[in-house]
């Protein structure tokens, strides 16, 4: 592989921003490769020295925020060196990104990708597919390597030598007459992280009968995210933001709890990842209780009062 700059593209310094600043930075170490990052949006003093803190060299800002996939792959297209490899966090726009740049710079696109290391000189990481339950080793052969990089798939480390890093203006790429943008629509803020990168996600289903106030109540004292299953959605009790699925949000937390959720396939396909699984359900068959780590068989409203009250006990 070539030396150019090993990119970061990120807009917040949030948990998934500094996972993936700290693998982008594994990864710089190990090609021989400087760490750069692409800032989308809004800058300040305080975020660069947060970049610098995990080994940022230089940072390329692009104050117009992320725009379209093709403007911002024809920003990183203007940059005056061929990055070696860029890392994005996994997400629907990143896919789409990721896709363009492969295209469009020739190179070796892996999505979704944890435990992501330098062997032999090329990046390597671990994937898993069918719903999470195939896993696969995979690695980039063309260059350079383009990477959606999963959230939660490694611990936030700060550099041992914090930079300070030069922060240059970039501007996007030209739009694509082929694409138009004709509407917004802004979500609604609702405090809690977003579902996709959420280290916890409390999900509901059928057994809520339309009632999610008390895991809202409990996503909250964990600081995670409230998830739905495709039954609750469709029946209009949250909206379909919130689902959780194959045809929905696949999620990655730390800790996922599904209360009165049965485990549809489609459903689980969407949270198989789940470093820990929780389930609430009066069924001891579910087919969610027969995979999680953890079951508990009894009414959600109870068990999740008990829990949000013993939470608050032990702070």
């Amino acid at each position: 592989m070539s030396t150019g700059p090993v990119l970061a593209l990120l807009g917040r310094l949030d948990q998934p921003g500094v996972e993936l600043l700290t693998t982008a930075r594994r990864v710089a170490q190990g090609l021989g490769a400087r760490l750069e990052a692409v800032w989308l949006g809004p800058l300040a003093d305080d975020d660069v020295t947060g970049l610098g803190a995990y080994g940022t060299e230089r940072v390329h800002h692009l104050a117009t925020g992320r725009g379209s996939s093709t403007e911002l792959a024809g920003a990183i297209l203007s940059l005056p060196e061929r990055p070696t490899a860029v890392l994005v966090t996994t997400s629907y726009p990143a896919r789409e990104l990721a896709a363009r740049l492969g295209v469009r710079l020739g190179g070796g696109v892996l999505v979704d990708a944890a435990q992501v290391e330098v062997v032999g000189g090329r990046i390597e990481a671990e994937r898993t597919s069918f719903a999470a339950t195939w896993g696969s080793r995979c690695a980039v052969l063309a260059e350079p390597a383009i990477v959606t990089v999963k959230p939660h798939a490694t611990s936030p480390e700060p550099a041992a030598a914090p930079s300070s890093p030069e922060v240059v203006p970039l501007a996007a790429g030209a739009s694509d007459p082929r694409v138009r943008v004709v509407e917004r629509t802004e979500r609604v803020a609702t405090g809690r992280p977003d579902l996709a990168s959420a280290g916890v996600v409390v999900a509901g289903g059928r057994g809520t009968e339309g009632d999610f106030s008390l895991l809202a109540e409990l996503a909250d004292e964990l600081g995670g995210a409230l998830g739905a299953t495709r039954v609750a959605t469709d029946e209009g009790w949250v909206g379909h933001e919130l689902q959780v699925g194959q045809t929905g949000v696949t999620v990655n937390p730390v800790l996922y709890i599904g209360a009165g959720v049965s485990g549809a396939v489609h459903h689980v396909g969407g949270m198989r990842a789940a470093q820990h699984v929780v389930a609430i359900n009066t069924d001891p068959d579910a087919p969610l209780v027969q995979i999680a780590d953890y079951a508990v068989i009894g009414d959600l409203f109870e068990v999740v009062r008990a829990m949000i009250d013993r939470l608050r006990e032990l702070r």
